[in-house]
């Protein structure tokens, strides 16, 4: 009877104070002490998928590579023949010839006729087939370029990504600190009220745990900024608050020589691809444009019938024939076409030559900062082991009143720089083989 007495006690006051919770506050006012709300999860693979399908950078460039291909069935349409159906009424005075204008003296005579034409190409000595080709390059490097766009893309939301991991684990480093210097304070506090400890050695792990607080207020304001500039990358306007999974992946040492990685970089970079189709449809362009003086043959046909005509006209009529056209001066106009040509495919075979030459000086950037990164987290690594095996030795020292608190803070300061460099090391690591393989154009 006693226990239930006392249970029914503690039921009630427990109730009363929740109750006095409930209403000092309302309850929507946001509460800075609770974490912000659970968001969904969120892989790299995933986020890479959200972004091809949401940037309209993709689309533009899937939109460019199909207006290319109509390009290049306009220049095949001209290997093609041409057919039209005409309708004519004429009227006219009885043996009335045009007399005025250029050489002819046709005879008018009053009719109404229809009738269907056709016209074929014959040949223009590889004037057509060299247009065809070049549009068909340029189709090609279209592609390329789409290619290009996407792999732009995905490196930028691999960054995003990264960098907010990367954030968010110094975040989590920050909090490590502030909760460590401020168990260290209130031992101190302690301490000092029991005339164990100075006030100086009170008022330096207040220092020390203002800067820890102040450095875990940075860390939460970039881990923002890095899930911000992540939403927008994948298309969202307002901040979303992902729980990124990170892959757990060892660390693979880079390869040793870079002179392959260079070769595959110029096989495989659409950049340097399109350039190349760039090049070849511009040689293409430049045969067509010389091939201008060559002679163009078309045949010919026409049939119809003429209903309503004068008596000299017969009811049907048709035709076959074959034109041929041989240029002799257009006041030099097929020659500047032919020059102009010649420099615009000079012009692409050094824009391709300055941008291997970028290629594989990019790789070798890459390469260099992988390989340096890599060497990197050993010692970020040893230094983070050595800072801990510092501090517990200070804290040990300190503790037995052999060291001063100046000496306890400095070990703790020299930890949490530890921690972050070996947190960033391990990040930018893994970025550093995203660029790689980002400028080797490797798959993923």
């Amino acid at each position: 009877m006693r226990f239930l007495l006392v249970l029914a006690l503690v039921f009630s006051a427990a109730c009363s104070q929740l109750h006095a919770q409930a209403t000092s506050s309302p309850a929507n006012a946001p509460n800075p002490s609770q974490p912000p709300q659970t968001g969904a999860t969120l892989t790299l693979a995933q986020a890479e998928a959200i972004a091809l399908k949401n940037n309209p950078q993709i689309t533009i460039g899937r939109l460019r590579a199909l207006a290319a291909q109509q390009y290049v069935r306009e220049a095949r349409a001209a290997l093609m023949p041409n057919a039209y159906l005409s309708l004519t009424a004429a009227d006219a005075n009885p043996g009335s010839r045009l007399a005025a204008g250029f050489l002819n003296s046709p005879i008018l005579f009053p009719r109404a006729a229809a009738g269907a034409s056709v016209s074929q190409l014959v040949t223009d000595f590889g004037r057509t087939t060299n247009l065809l080709s070049s549009s068909e390059f340029g189709a090609k490097a279209e592609d390329q370029n789409a290619a290009a766009t996407r792999a732009d893309i995905l490196l930028v939301v691999d960054r995003a990504f990264y960098n907010s991991l990367e954030t968010k684990a110094l975040v989590t480093v920050a909090e490590e600190t502030v909760h460590a210097r401020q168990t260290l304070v209130d031992k101190i506090q302690a301490l000092t009220n029991a005339k164990l400890k100075s006030d100086i050695d009170l008022s330096f792990s207040n220092v020390d745990l203002a800067r820890g607080k102040l450095l875990l207020l940075e860390a939460q304001n970039n881990y923002q900024t890095s899930l911000a500039a992540l939403s927008a990358i994948l298309g969202f306007s307002d901040e979303q608050n992902f729980q990124l999974l990170e892959e757990t992946s060892p660390a693979t040492e880079p390869d040793v020589d870079v002179s392959p990685l260079i070769q595959k970089a110029l096989q495989q970079r659409p950049e340097i691809r399109a350039l190349q189709f760039e090049v070849e449809s511009a040689q293409k362009f430049g045969s067509a444009e010389h091939d201008l003086w060559r002679p163009t043959v078309n045949a010919m046909g026409v049939v119809g019938e003429a209903p309503v005509r004068d008596n000299h006209i017969p009811n049907w009529y048709g035709a076959v024939g074959v034109n041929i056209n041989i240029p002799l001066f257009n006041g030099f106009l097929y020659n500047a076409r032919a020059k102009a040509a010649d420099l615009q495919t000079e012009a692409d075979r050094q824009r391709l030559l300055d941008a291997r030459n970028n290629m594989a000086r990019d790789v070798r950037n890459a390469w260099q900062d992988s390989r340096r990164a890599f060497e990197r987290l050993s010692v970020t690594q040893q230094l983070r082991e050595q800072a801990s095996l510092s501090l517990d030795l200070a804290q040990a020292r300190y503790n037995l009143g052999l060291g001063s608190i100046v000496e306890f803070t400095q070990a703790e300061l020299q930890k949490t720089e530890a921690d972050i460099q070996d947190t960033d090391a391990k990040y930018q690591y893994r970025l550093t083989q995203i660029v790689l393989a980002f400028t080797i154009a490797a798959p993923k």
